[in-house]
């Protein structure tokens, strides 16, 4: 609010009329209008006085506030927005400035009004742009010293931006350092300033880094939402995400045992024999092929440790004993196809 809001807002509230609150503070009542419509301000020798008279801080009557409500902050963005679509960007700019300058505090303010100026400076052809981006830098730099991790990220990603399309690969590379090395979006920026800087093997693996952990990820996301189709019992979804499943391991070279095993826990809940015995075929025909995305060409830069051959007749071997548990495939005592395939295997991890 401006001080002349501020001003009414609280007089109000002691139930003083302009012409009281002009009496004690040995002003005009026509100074006080002027005051509350924002024609004039007070003298600066007036402030103290009137901070008492109103029963209020000096910081309350100039309307100093660290913080913004995100509402009030959406308004200004708002605004401002309206303003560019209609008004001069210099004149526009003046006002953002003057947002800022009354809210020096709040960071989530000055990061979003300077990517809103930001962002019309790349879509529009604003003459003397150099002049402007300075401030809007200068603007993103305070934003990092934020406490609030979103905000420094978020105005790391926004210098990170500005540096990138100056081509100045080795400054932008520096704003990595504001994000979490959790955050996904760390490892793909690090990886576009490997290949802008002639660190291709670099880039690379950042990226196939990013494809691998990816895979898993989704892979998690669709059997968590196949866990739910499931309670609810919708089976045509389920079906459909099982399917999804067996695509995603296609897609990013997981090979075919990751491919079949997706199927299992499905057939097995609709007890379907054929089904059951096909996959549980598969599955134990595709063992030596779990680990063979370490071969494929999508991750070529990365080092995978070599799988243990022992591991290998491990599984095979738990695969068995699981297969042949009577209580979990009780449906399938009376495929012979089943009593073969259980037989076989189990002989041959004997011999």
């Amino acid at each position: 609010m401006q001080i002349g809001e501020v001003i009414r807002e609280y007089r109000k509230k002691k139930n003083i009329t302009q012409e009281e609150m002009a009496n004690r503070l040995g002003v005009t009542a026509p100074a006080v209008n002027k005051w509350e419509n924002g024609n004039s301000q007070p003298d600066i020798m007036l402030l103290a006085p009137i901070a008492r008279l109103l029963n209020i801080t000096l910081d309350t009557l100039l309307s100093f506030e660290e913080e913004l409500t995100a509402e009030e902050i959406n308004n200004i963005i708002y605004e401002m927005d309206t303003k560019l679509k209609n008004e001069n960007y210099e004149e526009v700019f003046k006002w953002a400035k003057g947002k800022i300058e009354q809210y020096p505090n709040c960071e989530q303010l000055i990061w979003q009004v300077s990517l809103v100026l930001d962002a019309w400076l790349l879509a529009k052809d604003i003459p003397n742009a150099e002049e402007y981006e300075s401030y809007i830098n200068d603007c993103y730099v305070r934003a990092l010293d934020s406490e609030d991790e979103n905000i420094r990220s978020r105005a790391a990603d926004s210098l990170f931006g500005f540096y990138s399309r100056k081509k100045q690969y080795e400054k932008a590379e520096e704003y990595l350092n504001y994000f979490s090395n959790q955050n996904p979006e760390r490892k793909r920026k690090q990886a576009f300033i490997y290949s802008k800087t002639n660190r291709v093997n670099e880039a690379y693996k950042s990226y196939e880094e990013l494809l691998f952990s990816g895979y898993n990820m989704m892979s998690m996301i669709f059997q968590n939402i196949y866990i739910l189709a499931m309670k609810e019992k919708n089976k045509e979804k389920a079906s459909i995400l099982v399917e999804k499943q067996k695509e995603l391991a296609n897609i990013f070279e997981m090979g075919k045992y990751h491919e079949s095993s997706c199927r299992l826990d499905f057939v097995a809940a609709e007890m379907d024999v054929e089904g059951t015995i096909e996959t549980m075929e598969r599955m134990l025909a595709s063992v030596d092929t779990i680990s063979d995305f370490t071969k494929s060409t999508l991750y070529e830069h990365m080092e995978f440790k070599k799988l243990d051959e022992n591991f290998i007749t491990e599984l095979r071997n738990n695969l068995t004993t699981n297969f042949s548990d009577e209580e979990t495939y009780n449906y399938m005592k009376k495929s012979k196809r089943w009593h073969e395939l259980v037989s076989s295997n189990s002989n041959l991890l004997k011999g």
